[in-house]
């Protein structure tokens, strides 16, 4: 209950000073370089709060569970894939409206394009972008519980020999005590099993975690 409050009062409090809290945040993290790499739009919204260009191609797109800790474990390799766009996806869980690619084996959907020339235009460019940035501490890497990502798979992404690691869930797992594994109050509306979509969680996560302090680290 008492955390319930805090998150509540943080929240009422950035709605207020919202345009403030921005121009601060812009302001503070002005000459740090940073790729953020995410399993959903979390990433893309960062990106927007912190009026910066896009230097990653995973923004206005999400990925799987399992092909997002494939992806990560070989990360090099697939990001220097081509995209090739397929009609069918390996999990059927919602109706494809938008384009489906794959790099090699890996889906990456693209739910906030509206074509496949889009799609590719943007993804190459941004990971032109991102691949510019060689060293990989300023790489951030989130993941959430969302779209068929499991405790198996928050486990293995902090294992990732990665530097800086975020994950989201409504569950708090003893297994992850000492990772930065922030545990969620709210959840998604309709299923109660994982956290709100990617641009939500963006807005929530200041009310849990520093994200300032995370990136200039």
């Amino acid at each position: 209950m008492i955390r319930e409050s805090s998150v509540f009062i943080k929240r009422k409090f950035r709605e207020k000073f919202k345009n403030v809290i921005n121009k601060k945040d812009i302001e503070l993290l002005k000459d740090k370089n940073f790729v953020i790499v995410s399993n959903n739009c979390w990433g893309g919204t960062a990106y927007q709060w912190y009026e910066r260009p896009y230097n990653s191609p995973f923004v206005g797109l999400f990925l799987y569970g399992p092909c997002y800790l494939k992806l990560l474990s070989n990360f090099e390799y697939y990001m220097n894939q081509k995209l090739e766009f397929v009609s069918s996806s390996n999990y059927p869980d919602r109706e494809l409206t938008y384009p489906l690619a794959k790099l090699d084996d890996i889906e990456v959907h693209f739910t906030h394009y509206e074509t496949e020339d889009e799609a590719r235009e943007k993804w190459e460019r941004r990971t032109e972008r991102m691949l510019q940035e060689t060293n990989l501490d300023n790489y951030y890497f989130k993941i959430c519980d969302r779209e068929r990502t499991t405790k198996e798979h928050l486990l293995e992404f902090h294992k990732l020999p990665f530097k800086n690691k975020v994950s989201f869930s409504i569950k708090d797992y003893k297994e992850l005590k000492g990772k930065k594994h922030i545990t969620v109050i709210e959840s998604h509306k309709k299923n109660k099993k994982y956290v709100p979509n990617g641009k939500k969680m963006f807005k929530l996560t200041f009310l849990y975690f520093n994200l300032n302090n995370w990136l200039l680290n």
